[in-house]
């Protein structure tokens, strides 16, 4: 298994890929860092899932602890929910932490993360950019009906520097109508991180200019192998009851109080945005 941006941007965009030049690619190989991660995925050979998060964080010298997880019901039906502050290394360090208190996890992820095939096993890809196939609307549907801890990223995409503070974008309320129709709890989670101020300075040039393509987003990988040999604490909040999602509130009002109790966390923890 092996990442190739060419193949992928060549899935994704084939117009967009036959007019790249070749200088603009080898641009994006460098920045995404796919000979490095060709080599994380060569020593994980075989593994899948939340094992291949595991090996890949160990090789990476990333370390992370959990507080509150312990005390969760084994046997609940939850939808984690969680801030976004590195846009990858994040979602692998929880798959590992639920998977090993509940033997299984799966993953609301962008669509095009299915090219990550040692992950893709636990993904529920979801077309940010158009409309749903039949096969992912049949995978989506089949994980909400089953009693599998589900985790997803209501802000969409990676925090951003807002006010002076590291925070997400306001979250999408769609988690609230799923986790109401399939009678799930949600679990509020707190990643204590943050990216460098060369991604979050990109950001707001970007949006001063009227760029509308993310293009700081380029540099996750970047971001992530920075990240190398650290270690972060993640906090799992109180269950918040499915049926208590019903009391009359919007699914948008509501969305924005459990990403306030997320941060609370933080500020509890004394890990609030930097």
């Amino acid at each position: 298994m092996k990442i190739e941006i060419e193949k992928v941007l060549r899935d994704k965009n084939p117009r967009l890929a036959r007019f790249t030049p070749r200088f603009l690619l080898n641009y994006l190989r460098r920045i995404v860092h796919e000979r490095e991660i060709n080599e994380v995925l060569e020593q994980c050979e075989g593994l899948r899932g939340a094992d291949f998060a595991r090996k890949a964080l160990s090789i990476a010298g990333i370390g992370y602890t959990a507080r509150g997880l312990e005390s969760l019901d084994g046997r609940g039906r939850y939808l984690f929910v969680s801030n976004h502050p590195f846009g990858g290394m994040d979602g692998m360090m929880l798959i590992d932490l639920i998977e090993a208190r509940f033997s299984d996890v799966r993953v609301v992820v962008n669509d095009l993360l299915m090219n990550i095939a040692p992950l893709s096993p636990i993904f529920i890809p979801v077309n940010k950019h158009g409309r749903q196939n039949d096969l992912y609307a049949r995978n989506f549907n089949d994980a909400f009906g089953s009693d599998i801890p589900i985790l997803t990223f209501p802000a969409g995409l990676v925090s951003r520097r807002i006010g002076g503070r590291v925070t997400d974008l306001d979250w999408r309320p769609s988690f609230v109508k799923r986790a109401v129709a399939s009678r799930r709890d949600i679990v509020p989670v707190y990643i204590d991180g943050r990216l460098s101020d060369f991604f979050y300075r990109l950001a707001s040039v970007r949006k001063k200019l009227g760029i509308k393509a993310n293009i700081e987003m380029l540099y996750l990988a970047d971001e992530m192998f920075r990240q190398r040999g650290s270690r972060f604490e993640i906090l799992f909040g109180e269950p918040v009851p499915w049926q208590t999602l019903c009391s009359g509130a919007s699914a948008a009002a509501t969305a924005a109080e459990i990403r306030k109790r997320v941060y609370e966390l933080g500020t509890r923890s004394g890990s609030a945005p930097r």
